[in-house]
């Protein structure tokens, strides 16, 4: 695979350096991790255009897998190719990989950890947790001041948030529908559906975006015999690890089995981490009983309070399936190697979603019809973040928290005010206060959250 794609005035070292920045702020779940490359690929390094960054996000949340992980590898490939692609894609999860390894070994191996330090780790990760609720929150309104431009689009997001949060419809469908009454709105009222003209120069005094709208205009040329030879590079690539293991290990062993689970994952979850933690949940806890409700719970707790994508917790339930049926593996060796492969086969795909498609995604830029959908489904993308968003502010505020349905179709949860979590409250809204009020940056933010949390943990032990 070659490079199809070069930006000239960003070298690779300045991207590199960028997206290691990148990949140790992405907290927040994909909410977050969006909004933290909005930041500082658009608005502070102005390296590519609004619009790009949009198109490329609205093709990443129609695939199955980890949307913000995918939109790096994106955006990466089109500054620098396939190597800025691989780069900006590996750096996105590094983190969240050796922080999650080193959790799982942790919660494994915790109870001959000394009282000190698991007060230090209990206390950094509460105010993590608290802070994340913010994080997510001011990416929704980032984001909706940007994407919703008027009250059809500010429309179409309020409803996709009614759908999916009080009656539980499935992404796919709201994509679909949102993309078909974009493209037939938009046929008796384009001017509604279009993009904001993209200025030549820069916005408020800054330079204009290195990758503007009509970059890789002739350099991008999808043709069949690219696209076989990446598929075939990919495919290789990703089914090698497993083909090794049910060589040494028997086709029986339970590496073998996360792998070929872990890939099915990869390509049938569409919807983002949050599709893909509710398939994944089912089949490990209830058919293979891998791990259990309570470790599921751990596992998204870690996720969420670590660098990457939330979709990480994968690797813990890979780490402890395989510590709990090793076979004739040392278990923690099993462990390791179990948490390695669940890692590769969740995220190998999505390389491949990326460097095949996207060349094609950039030819569709000039389709009027196309962008029509598109914008349409952004709009919906929004208020799909904003369920993300107040679901995961119940559930980390609130100890308890009921389902009711009623009518067989209409979903209303409601927190127990009794079991009200104080802390977490004061963290979230001192979080919040400061990103959207004071205009703190995140990293100031969740280092602050951190050290709250600590002090908490500390007067209450």
């Amino acid at each position: 695979m070659t490079s199809d794609a070069k930006a000239p005035t960003v070298t690779y070292r300045q991207a590199l350096r960028v997206w290691i920045k990148v990949a140790l702020l992405s907290f927040g779940g994909p909410a977050g991790q969006i909004a933290v490359m909005h930041r500082i690929l658009v608005d502070e390094k102005r390296w590519i255009s609004e619009q790009r960054f949009l198109h490329a996000l609205r093709y990443c949340t129609l695939l199955p897998g980890p949307e913000a992980q995918q939109l790096a590898t994106y955006i990466g490939w089109l500054l620098h190719g396939t190597r800025g692609g691989i780069t900006a894609g590996t750096l996105f999860i590094l983190p969240g990989i050796v922080a999650i390894l080193l959790l799982s070994m942790m919660y494994v191996y915790r109870t001959g950890m000394p009282s000190w330090a698991q007060l230090v780790v209990d206390g950094v990760l509460l105010g993590l947790k608290a802070s994340v609720i913010a994080i997510v929150i001011e990416a929704v309104v980032r984001i909706g001041r940007r994407v919703l431009r008027n009250p059809v689009l500010i429309g179409m997001a309020a409803a996709a948030f009614v759908a999916i949060f009080f009656f539980e419809v499935a992404f796919p469908l709201i994509v679909l529908g949102a993309g078909l009454l974009g493209w037939m709105l938009g046929a008796f009222w384009p001017a509604l559906f279009e993009p904001p003209p993209e200025k030549s120069g820069g916005e408020e005094g800054k330079p204009a975006p290195v990758v503007d709208a009509a970059a890789l205009a002739d350099t991008v040329r999808p043709t069949w015999f690219r696209t076989l030879r990446v598929l075939a590079v990919c495919l290789f690539l990703w089914w090698a690890p497993v083909w090794l293991a049910a060589w040494f290990l028997g086709t029986e062993h339970v590496l073998v089995r996360e792998g070929l689970f872990f890939s099915q994952a990869a390509v049938v979850t569409f919807g983002g981490a949050y599709a893909v933690l509710a398939y994944v949940g089912q089949q490990a806890v209830g058919r293979y009983q891998w791990i259990s409700q309570d470790e599921m719970l751990v596992g998204l707790g870690m996720a969420e309070t670590t660098p990457g994508p939330l979709i990480m917790v994968l690797q813990f339930v890979g780490f402890l399936a395989a510590m709990k049926a090793p076979g004739s593996l040392p278990k923690l060796t099993a462990a390791i190697l179990g948490a390695l492969l669940t890692t590769w086969c969740t995220f190998v795909p999505s390389f491949l979603f990326i460097f095949v498609g996207a060349p094609y995604v950039e030819r569709l830029r000039s389709s009027r019809v196309l962008k029509h959908a598109l914008t349409a489904i952004t709009a919906a993308i929004v208020g799909v973040i904003l369920n993300l968003a107040v679901w995961f502010s119940i559930h980390a505020l609130f100890a308890k928290v009921s389902s009711f349905h009623f009518f067989g179709a209409l979903r209303v949860l409601e927190p127990q005010w009794a079991t009200v979590r104080p802390v977490e409250l004061v963290i979230a809204a001192g979080a919040l206060v400061a990103m959207l009020v004071f205009q703190r940056g995140m990293l100031t933010t969740l280092g602050a959250a951190a050290l709250v949390g600590l002090v908490c943990k500390w007067l209450a032990a």
